[in-house]
């Protein structure tokens, strides 16, 4: 059997090339892709080279072909249906830490089946949701904390949706585009430019990616707070004033990364059950804002360098699969 997939084959250049797909075996299942969705954040470091040496071995998503920097096989965001495998899996729509690719087979503990309540195309989320998710336990916000996101990207905006239902919190999203507004309201969350930003706050967490931003979220945070650091810079070194009233002040600067669970949960949570969690937490209709209308997986080379673009308004791109309804 023949699939497809997408390669980064250098700085700014990707190309689908063809894949010879394996026969499942028992314990493992073919999954024919649906939806896929690319990181803008992550994938951009990827397709421009500027992943570190240093961090090769851990950057390596599932499944991924290649290695760092070029050619490599790259994604993490892949709804499919499972056309082989185990009988109580087979038809069902599931989710898989995936590179872009058309159909494939991985072991059954690799998917994940989607609550019914969640649309295929909204599943794409998981990944970031799970991001997210890991966020909200490294900063343990509660209930009435005044609470500032800055960056008002993908996983900002996820962690704002999921604070915002603590009771009494006063959650705000800080973004220097006003366009992020409308989506900070339809989350749940207030919005603020830097400059009119709440100060003084319990928590900050800091998702921009730039120096620009992890200023400002420095910043808001008020005496003694956390500010969680969400970004990756990739192989960008980043000027932190870390002078002033930082010390004085006693803020702590905390990193976060999803590639382990939360430190208040790894004794008790796997990777497989913060996935499911996040699968859970898609069922909210109003996370759909967050979707572009999908590209078609035979446009990607093409399409790419509009999602990558500076000028992009694009939250999440979706990828739509042959055969795949986009209103599903």
């Amino acid at each position: 059997m023949q699939g497809k997939a997408l390669w980064y084959v250098g700085p700014g250049r990707a190309e689908l090339r063809e894949e010879k797909i394996a026969a499942s075996k028992p314990g493992e299942v073919r999954v024919r892709a649906l939806f896929g969705a690319i990181s803008r954040g992550t994938e951009r470091l990827v397709r421009a080279g500027r992943v570190p040496a240093s961090e090769y071995d851990r950057m390596r998503a599932p499944f991924m072909g290649g290695t760092f920097p070029f050619p490599v096989k790259y994604g993490y965001a892949t709804v499919g249906q499972v056309e082989a495998g185990p009988a109580e899996l087979k038809g069902r729509v599931v989710f898989s830490l995936h590179p872009h690719q058309s159909l494939f087979t991985v072991p059954v503990d690799a998917v994940f089946a989607i609550p019914a309540e969640v649309p295929p195309r909204r599943a794409v989320l998981a990944p970031n949701m799970e991001t997210a998710l890991n966020g909200v336990w490294d900063g343990a916000p509660g209930p009435a904390d005044r609470i500032a996101v800055v960056g008002g990207g993908l996983v900002g905006l996820l962690v704002a949706y999921l604070c915002a239902r603590l009771p009494g919190a006063e959650v705000t999203v800080v973004d220097i585009a006003p366009a992020r507004a409308g989506l900070a309201h339809a989350l749940g969350a207030r919005f603020a430019s830097p400059d009119s930003a709440p100060e003084d706050c319990d928590l900050v967490f800091h998702a921009s990616g730039t120096a620009a931003g992890l200023a400002t979220a420095l910043r808001l945070a008020g005496e003694e707070a956390s500010i969680v650091e969400l970004s990756w810079y990739g192989s960008g070194e980043v000027a932190a004033p870390l002078g002033e009233a930082f010390h004085s002040r006693r803020l702590r600067l905390v990193s976060s990364q999803v590639g382990k669970v939360a430190p208040s949960h790894r004794v008790r949570w796997t990777h497989g059950r913060r996935l499911s969690a996040a699968l859970a937490l898609l069922k909210d209709p109003v996370l759909d804002a967050l979707l572009a209308p999908a590209v078609g997986f035979e446009e990607l080379p093409t399409a790419l360098p509009a999602v990558f673009g500076a000028d992009s308004d694009v939250i999440c791109q979706p990828i739509r699969y042959a055969g795949a309804d986009e209103n599903a």
